[in-house]
Parts: structure tokens; sequence; C-alpha cells
């Protein structure tokens, strides 16, 4: 995982995160420069089953609570878990399963969101 953009510590500790429990396509959509944004990021990644978005989920919030003393304004998603979403306010967190992270596709319908790769192993 390498990336040349410097993040806040809480977009580092997600991204270190989803990294740990071997989180796919880690990508990072910045909205600060658009109007009428809804937070300031998405973190968005899929893993390859319920499991292991489960297994992403908590290993974010865990990590984040523990190095930041943050905790989430709202979890949803977790009883099926084919798409997470953790609300930091400033920046939401989507963990999807591959299927459901396709036809959502949310990193073309944010098409405008300067977007941020982070998919090196």
């Amino acid at each position: 995982m390498s990336s040349k953009v410097k993040f806040n510590s809480l977009i580092d500790t997600i991204v270190k995160s989803i990294d740990k429990v071997k989180g796919n396509e880690i990508n990072v959509l910045d909205f600060r420069k658009m109007d009428n944004r809804i937070c300031d990021y998405f973190v968005i990644c899929d893993g390859g089953s319920n499991t292991q978005v489960n297994a992403i989920a908590s290993s974010i919030t865990k990590n984040v609570s523990k190095k930041l003393k943050n905790k989430p304004w709202g979890v949803e998603g977790t009883e099926n878990a084919e798409w997470i979403l953790i609300d930091y306010v400033d920046v939401i967190v989507h963990i999807f399963q591959k299927t459901k992270r396709e036809f959502y596709d949310l990193e073309n319908l944010w098409g405008d969101a300067n977007k941020i790769e982070f998919n090196e192993k």
C-alpha cells in the first residue's frame, strides 16, 4: 500500500485497517473541492465474502477506536454484510462484497471526485 498523498490520521488508520485484513481495491474519493458534498471523503473497498466484509468493518472500528479514540456515528449493513457503511461524519467507509460494489459502482457515480487508489500489495 502506498500513495504520495498525505491524508489525515483517520483515513490513514482506515486504509491500514483494511489492508491488514486483506481488503481489495482500496480507493479514496476526495470530495473537498465539490459543492454540496455530503462528506469530505469516501473510502471504498471490497471483500471476498460476508465474513471478510465483517472482518474489514471490525478491523476499522477497533483500530480507529484504539488509535484515535474515535467511534463512528453509525454503522449499517452488518446483518447481511453485502455492503457495510461506517460513518465517521467527514469520512464515510463503504465495504462491499465484490458483486455489490460492481452493481452500485460508487466510483463512477461520484466521478467528479478526485480518486486515489491503494492497490499495491
